[in-house]
């Protein structure tokens, strides 16, 4: 987790029993309400993994509007993030956290299942 003030996290609650956990903090939860404020009704926070990056595997973030048979809903402080079942086990207890630093804000995952990751952050490995 990083060491932001708005950091606070709540108890994700998931759409499937035995889904996995994903989490998200409060400024995650904010920015991803304000880009969908903009969108259709119906759209949607989608977080996937892709093979590929420097490290194996790597982070998609979009915003969507059709979910898949295999979608997995999390929901924490009012905001759905929707999860592929073939990604929520290489996240499995992750967060996601908006960060706004010196380097830029942008969405950051800590995931206790990367043993390594790269620089850019947006990719790792297991």
């Amino acid at each position: 987790m990083s060491e932001h003030s708005n950091l606070e996290t709540s108890a994700p609650t998931a759409t499937q029993p035995n889904a996995g956990v994903f989490g998200l903090s409060l400024s995650a939860a904010e920015r991803i309400t304000h880009m969908l404020s903009g969108e259709p009704e119906g759209s949607f926070f989608r977080v996937a993994v892709l093979g590929g990056g420097c490290s194996g595997f790597q982070y998609d973030f979009s915003i969507d509007q059709k979910r898949n048979d295999d979608d997995i809903v999390f929901t924490a402080h009012g905001v759905d993030v929707v999860v592929d079942d073939m990604s929520i086990e290489l996240i499995d207890h992750a967060e996601l956290d908006y960060v706004q630093d010196l380097m830029g804000s942008y969405f950051a995952v800590t995931n206790p299942n990367a043993t390594a990751s790269c620089g850019c952050g947006t990719s790792f490995s297991v």
